[in-house]
């Protein structure tokens, strides 16, 4: 999640008085955090069961995953510095109550339209709560030991939340059905957004902001929201006209270009562009894109490939994530020891080593893969591999950065990884899916072939993703600088 001024923001401030009740605190903002975390890994294991019952294609699945990154990450940095000026708990009382009620609507959707907007509603209310409960949090606990804590408590939730998503998503749908995956948000986040003043005290930067980059938050959004829609319309089910598709993806080039023009020009740019002159931050980021679009495309395409090649039920399949999680924080425990004795840029490279190898065993499981020989193997490479890759690429992120600039190579990285986990689904969907009417047709419904033809789309989903990996091994490898241990401040955590 971005921490956009979070830290800075200290220094502008007020400084953080001791909490009177820390624990209580540190708890209320955990779980406003949480809920957003869990709502990025919780849909996918119920993909499966939306797909049938609200007849959604296959190709048009991903936009389910996708729209709630792409809104999230499009807005963070706004919505960080929204919170600053209008007051952080304000802010995270808006998230809450705007989460909660999109949740509801998402849980009583009757259409695939009708779900994947208001997935676009959950992640800007996502937005506003990720940075206004982080920005809240660091404003609470004084710098040292006590923000330490909470931190890494607040890091921990993000991996911990991964893998409870995937479970609790299959105990979900197939217990009470796959709605109450969104309607449990409804009674948590009202609960919190009325509960929030008895808690925690207002805050706000103590110099306030009355300029907003608001058209370049838009503008980033829109062409992503536009680029992505472009590739799901090459596999489109239906007939696309070609101008459309190509229109698509000029209209998305111009408003990119509109965007760097923006950042040039505003009073208050969301991303000042010089930032970008630090090698580290500049390849960390392009890391970042690609180590989630590794991340993003496995879960989804891990999760069909389960239960619709494989036959697991949506529980099973949510159990079957346990190991690649508890090995995911092995991974980033060991991680976290070696890189303040090392450069992060040889543990990246091992890490990202191990993510490609997994992506690739599961590239070669065949439509009747056994989980302990087959597919075990692969999660447990990729979860080593995962593990150690985020910790070195945030530090990586800040490696080399002034005081001033923590906050927005905070903001940064994050909203990379939101980003690039939307696209790198939507590419590596767009890839894969590509080839479902030529399949369709060899298998002729035949109960035989159909789960072999299933299996060689999602044995191209999971080259992509192993590629995505490989290719963030090369970025590593060419334009990582080396670092000294020394020269690491520590990273902010990441939101996996």
């Amino acid at each position: 999640m971005s921490i956009q001024e979070s830290l800075q923001s200290q220094a502008a401030g007020t400084p953080s008085a001791a909490p009177k009740r820390p624990g209580l605190i540190l708890a209320f903002l955990c779980l406003a955090g949480f809920m957003t975390f869990l709502d990025v890994s919780i849909v996918n294991v119920a993909l499966p069961t939306i797909e049938n019952e609200l007849g959604i294609s296959q190709t048009a699945l991903q936009y389910v995953v996708t729209t709630y990154g792409m809104i999230l990450g499009g807005f963070l940095l706004l919505t960080g510095r929204l919170a600053d000026s209008f007051g952080r708990r304000r802010m995270l009382q808006t998230g809450l109550v705007l989460f909660a009620l999109s949740s509801l609507v998402a849980g009583v959707a009757q259409s695939a339209t009708m779900l994947i907007v208001t997935r676009g509603a959950q992640g800007l209310g996502a937005a506003f709560i990720a940075t206004a409960a982080l920005s809240l949090l660091t404003n609470n606990f004084e710098e040292g030991a006590a923000r330490n804590k909470a931190l890494g408590a607040w890091g921990a939730l993000s991996g911990l939340a991964a893998v409870a998503g995937v479970t609790l998503g299959g105990l979900l749908t197939d217990g009470p059905g796959w709605r109450w995956i969104f309607f449990i948000n409804v009674p948590i986040g009202l609960v919190l957004a009325l509960t929030a003043p008895l808690v925690v005290a207002e805050s706000r930067a103590a110099e306030e902001r009355r300029s907003f980059d608001v058209a370049g938050a838009i503008v980033l959004t829109a062409g992503l929201v536009l680029l992505i829609f472009s590739l799901g319309e090459t596999v489109s089910d239906g007939d696309i006209p070609a101008f459309r598709v190509y229109g698509g993806f000029a209209l998305a080039a111009v408003l990119f270009a509109s965007f760097i023009l923006i950042e040039r020009r505003a009073k208050n740019p969301l991303i000042p562009l010089g930032i970008f002159r630090r090698p580290s931050l500049r390849a960390a980021n392009v890391i970042a894109v690609l180590l989630l679009g590794t991340c993003v495309t496995l879960f989804f395409f891990a999760s069909l490939f389960m239960q619709q090649v494989l036959g697991y039920s949506a529980v099973k399949t949510g159990f079957a994530y346990v190991p690649l999680a508890v090995l995911t924080a092995v991974g980033a425990g060991v991680a976290s020891q070696v890189v303040t004795k090392v450069a992060a840029k040889p543990v990246l490279m091992v890490g990202l080593a191990l993510a490609t190898a997994g992506m690739l065993l599961l590239w070669q499981a065949p439509h009747d893969a056994s989980y302990l020989t087959e597919v075990l193997p692969a999660f447990a490479l990729m979860g080593l591999g995962l593990g150690a890759s985020f910790v070195p690429v945030q530090v990586s992120a800040f490696a080399g950065s002034e005081e001033r600039e923590q906050g927005l190579a905070a903001g940064l990285i994050n909203t990379a990884q939101e980003m690039g986990g939307a696209l790198g689904l939507a590419v590596a969907a767009t890839y894969a899916f590509r080839r479902i009417p030529e399949l369709t047709a060899w298998a002729h419904g035949d109960p035989h072939l159909v789960p072999i033809a299933r299996t060689k789309v999602f044995h191209d989903a999971f080259l992509t993703g192993g590629l995505f990996a490989a290719a963030a091994f090369l970025v590593t490898l060419i334009l990582l600088p080396m670092t000294k241990p020394a020269e690491q401040p520590a990273a902010a955590p990441a939101d996996a």
